[in-house]
């Protein structure tokens, strides 16, 4: 069973930063496209950034420009540094292979974006 982990949320402002880190316990995950998704309460859960093994990366409308995804294949972890937060922001953040495999979700870190 491939499982994934996912840190580094919290309470921050609006304008503010946070870095999310997902760690992987299969080293399959290095070969494969990763991708960090959140969901909001009552929402659908969607993805936000991907990157593919040779790290080419692929954002949605909403974040382009102030999230960036990377990885490390020889540690397995993919990283989400996160500018220029909104209220909009404020979701559970999980990381998956793209497009995502539902046995190796995890339990998301939670983001909340408040004044």
């Amino acid at each position: 069973q491939v499982q994934l982990v996912e840190s580094g949320g919290g309470l921050v402002q609006p304008g503010g930063s946070l870095r999310l880190s997902c760690v992987g316990s299969d080293s399959i995950f290095s070969d494969r496209t990763m991708a960090w998704y959140r969901q909001a309460p009552g929402k659908q859960r969607l993805r936000v950034a991907t990157i593919t093994s040779r790290g080419e990366t692929m954002y949605s409308e909403s974040v382009k420009g102030r999230f960036t995804i990377s990885r490390d294949n020889a540690k397995i972890t993919v990283d989400l540094q996160m500018n220029n937060l909104k209220p909009e922001d404020t979701a559970v953040y999980y990381c998956n292979v793209s497009p995502p495999y539902a046995p190796s979700w995890g339990q998301g870190t939670q983001v909340t974006v408040s004044s």
